[in-house]
């Protein structure tokens, strides 16, 4: 089979794609561009509130390189899991940078939309059916789980995407996808083998992060008929045996089985060969079509509002104690709120960077001896007023905290910038994490083709 040059422009459309490595890509004349703007990495709060993870900005100005380099080539567009969090208001904030980029270009082309918001009842329906499952160690969904989401997405797969390019499609904004399927599409529809395609696309999809040294700059895929080619758009980073393989581990419980909607790519027999100093040449993939099609269910529930204060402390005495101090610091805003604010109705931690922010219980404390550290109140409660309440007077008494040992009285925290309390906002959690059985790939992800 002849070459095909599969480009992934971004990994996090958004947040800038180097244009000189870009372009550098653009002139080997690739047969398709791709990039994958969303993830569950960047927390619930995306999906919950609808908003866009980068900024419009640079959303616009990502959006407007891959648009117009596409358009030039005569080559399909595809972005998966738009604005972020691939629901529809994140489809839509995206669009309108597709159309206000199309409008300032005036270009035309063959539009497709394909939606991932999907109802409530459908969801329940599925549950009652049993045909929801956990994804991984969450707990079983029940449909008051269902009910407090604020929204909900399905993952699609390939086939969306594949009917989408199938219409005739020059570019296709989809709502949440897996980032295999943004890749995987093309390839699948002129005949490649469906390992090797979908080996290819879990890798390029991140774009040069495979790389060494790692980057964000632009991957190319050079796809045969029994093997793939990848080749940094970088010329200082090297696709090396050791680096690509190394990818296997990247989010993946199992380096050689990764699951997808239709399936599962097994990875034990894959080879990994250096062919220059830049390349490697990978073969060996198979893919395991699933008895039963399954897409994931994300879910974002409406926790409260944050309020945060942040602080530096220096004294070695205070830090000896540090846990002590913020545990007993917890127990008396309770008590001397609880006439007014119920302990049950808000939440209030400390994270404490340059002791154990970071890792947490993962590592002993005997192992820290800081010379200074970094203390966040975090009040999550159930408005903004309670929230900011909260956290002022926990800050407050904090910084006044008498501990045993304490020798200077005027303040035990430095804070960088006043005002200390900032009001992060509404706050999500994750509550929806599932399998669902569908019978039919498509009925999910409904879609429309037009003209600009």
């Amino acid at each position: 089979m002849e070459e095909l040059r599969c480009y992934a422009a971004s990994g996090q459309l958004g947040y800038g794609v180097p244009k000189e490595n870009f372009y550098r890509g653009i002139e080997k004349k690739p047969h398709f561009i791709g990039a994958d703007m969303g993830s569950t990495d960047v927390g619930p709060f995306y999906l919950g509130s609808g908003n866009m993870g980068p900024g419009t900005l640079s959303a616009k100005r990502d959006i407007e390189l891959l648009l117009l380099a596409s358009r030039k080539l005569g080559v399909p567009l595809i972005i998966g899991s738009a604005g972020t969090a691939g629901g529809e208001p994140h489809l839509q904030k995206t669009l309108k940078l597709v159309h206000e980029v199309a409008a300032i270009h005036g270009l035309h082309f063959q539009l497709a939309v394909i939606h991932a918001e999907i109802e409530k009842d459908l969801v329940k329906k599925a549950l009652r059916a049993g045909k929801i499952a956990p994804c991984g160690m969450v707990p079983d969904l029940t449909e008051e789980d269902v009910d407090q989401s604020v929204r909900i997405v399905a993952q699609m797969g390939v086939e969306p995407i594949l009917a989408a390019v199938d219409r005739g499609a020059e570019v296709i904004v989809a709502g949440r996808a897996c980032d295999t399927s943004i890749f995987a599409a093309i390839p699948l529809m002129r005949g490649y083998d469906h390992g090797l395609v979908m080996h290819m696309a879990k890798i390029i999809e991140c774009a040069s992060i495979c790389a060494e040294p790692g980057g964000r700059d632009p991957m190319m895929g050079y796809l045969y008929e029994d093997a793939f080619i990848l080749e940094s758009q970088h010329p200082g980073r090297k696709c090396t045996a050791v680096s690509v393989a190394a990818h296997s581990l990247y989010e993946q419980a199992n380096p050689y089985r990764f699951f997808e909607p239709g399936g599962m790519l097994d990875l034990t027999n894959a080879q990994f060969k250096e062919i220059d100093d830049r390349r490697t040449k990978i073969c060996g993939a198979k893919w395991v079509p699933a008895e039963k099609y399954t897409v994931k269910l994300e879910g974002a529930a409406w926790l409260g509002v944050r309020c945060i204060s942040m602080g530096g402390v220096a004294d070695p005495i205070m830090l000896s104690q540090i846990e002590e101090v913020t545990n007993q610091m917890a127990d008396f805003i309770k008590d001397l709120l609880s006439e007014e604010i119920p302990p049950e109705t808000y939440h209030i931690n400390f994270r404490i960077y340059g002791k154990n922010g970071v890792t947490g219980p993962l590592r002993s404390q005997d192992e820290f001896d800081p010379r200074e550290a970094f203390i966040m109140v975090d009040v999550v409660a159930k408005n903004a007023e309670t929230a900011r309440a909260i956290c002022g007077v926990t800050r407050q008494n904090l910084l006044h905290f008498a501990y045993p040992g304490r020798l200077a009285t005027s303040g035990n925290l430095a804070f960088p910038f006043t005002p200390p309390e900032i009001l992060v906002g509404d706050t999500y959690r994750f509550n929806i994490y599932h399998l669902m059985e569908v019978d039919d790939p498509l009925a999910l992800f409904p879609m429309e083709v037009y003209s600009i």
